[in-house]
């Protein structure tokens, strides 16, 4: 991640966690639900995920059954091909498309993903700007919650990927 795109990812999350110690623990997330929980990361008043950081990215809009991730590709995610590995597409899809389950969940509920599957359509570059991972939800029940991804650049307006996923729901442990 180039010091620019840091700077700006600092900038837009004000608190970025140090140690496991200062990341919610089960029964302090348990309080929220899952829209509350998402709108507490996306202001700061909870501390974004560690990873959300590595990968560069951060939680964009929440609303009911809606999720939208912006994240800015850079060199550190690059394959040997000189292109964004596929892997930055599934962090940022999985992370919108389970985002979008939480968005229904009361408190005292959590979601973990089963399986997902995402179909790159075309390959992003650093130089390809911001990209906004879109998940939706398509069906949340008792114990399981389905939903659908895109990932679109933000600039272009080009449709990068498109992914679903199937969600367990659960008690906290």
């Amino acid at each position: 991640m180039t010091d620019a795109a840091a700077e700006a990812l600092a900038a837009a999350s004000p608190r970025w966690p140090e140690t496991l110690d200062e990341i919610p623990s089960l029964a302090e997330a348990a309080k929220y639900t899952g829209i509350e929980m998402l709108e507490a990361l996306r202001t700061g008043r909870l501390p974004a995920a560690p990873m959300s950081r590595t990968a560069g990215f951060l939680i964009h809009e929440v609303a009911p059954g809606r999720v939208v991730f912006r994240g800015e590709p850079s060199f550190d995610v690059y394959n040997p091909l000189g292109s964004v590995h596929g892997g930055w597409y599934g962090v940022l899809l999985d992370s919108a498309m389970g985002s979008s389950i939480h968005t229904h969940l009361p408190a005292g509920k959590a979601y973990t993903t089963l399986e997902y599957k995402v179909n790159i359509l075309r390959g992003a570059r650093a130089d390809s700007g911001p990209m906004l991972a879109i998940g939706e939800s398509i069906h949340v029940g008792r114990s399981t919650g389905t939903a659908q991804g895109r990932l679109v650049g933000e600039k272009d307006g080009k449709l990068y990927a498109t992914a679903t996923t199937t969600c367990l729901i659960m008690d906290f442990a």
